[in-house]
Formats: C-alpha cells, structure tokens, sequence
C-alpha cells in the first residue's frame, strides 16, 4: 500500500465547469458541480480509510526482530499520520458542503469578493480569494507562524 499518497490534494477527476456567457456566479449549476466534486473527493478519502483499517489489520505482525518490527511500526506511523491529515480534511468538506447547502460558498470570508470557479476547482475547500490568501500567508511568514 503506497503510504505517500496524494488523496489530500483535490480531485482532478472531473470535467471543468463552462460557465455560459453571463451566466449568474454560483447558481445552482455551479453549486451542483462543486457539491458532486466535494462528494468525490470525500468518497475517495473514505475508500482510503477502509483500505488503511485493512492494510494494518492484515500486515500487523509481531516480528522478533527489533529492526523489522521498527519498520513496520515506522511505515504504520506515516500512515496514520496521512489519516489523521485525511480525517482533518474530511472536516473541512463537510463544512463546505454545508456551505453550499446554505447557499454561502464560493466568496471571500475575508472580502466578500467571487473566489472563482477555477480556483475553486483546484482547491474546493478554499474560503479566501487569492489576494486575501496571499496576504494572509505573508502575514503569517512575518509573524513566524
């Protein structure tokens, strides 16, 4: 089982949203489309979990030797880690989806501007547009954090 998956980056399986010419920023198609991808992707990070819960399950052995116990113990660690990186992601859809649900997703928390659907595509879960995201990250490059 590969532990240095890619599952915590947003999907790339789906065909991108063309907006028609004047057409409304997030009405019900676009909301739709970004719910289906936000489904997907929540789909796969739960496949990942059941494939996780099995690999550890069915190669946990009690290995007499401390190097190769140390292995394996080192390889199950990363990939809890990547589960643990996972579940916090899962939080983050579920709070987007619930975004869409209330008809509140795809504008700045900060600016209230369009985040845009390209963007959105590439990172479903973002809240800040890229100005105020740059900004955001300068800031906290500044403060060290």
């Amino acid at each position: 089982m590969p532990v240095a998956d890619k599952k915590t980056e947003a999907p790339k399986k789906f065909t991108p949203y063309e907006p028609a010419a004047g057409e409304e920023y997030m009405n019900e198609a676009q909301l739709e489309h970004f719910r289906q991808i936000l489904l997907g992707w929540k789909q796969e990070l739960m496949e990942e979990v059941d494939r996780t819960v099995r690999h550890l399950q069915e190669e946990a052995n009690n290995y007499a030797d401390p190097a190769d116990r140390a292995t394996q113990e080192e390889g199950f660690s990363l990939e809890l880690r990547t589960r643990d990186r996972e579940r916090k992601l899962l939080k983050k859809i579920n709070e987007t989806l619930e975004k869409i649900d209330e008809d509140d997703y795809g504008f700045c928390e900060a600016c209230g501007v369009e985040i845009g659907i390209r963007r959105l595509e590439a990172r479903p879960t973002a809240t800040l547009c890229v100005d105020c995201k740059t900004l955001a990250e300068l800031k906290e490059k500044q403060l060290g954090g």
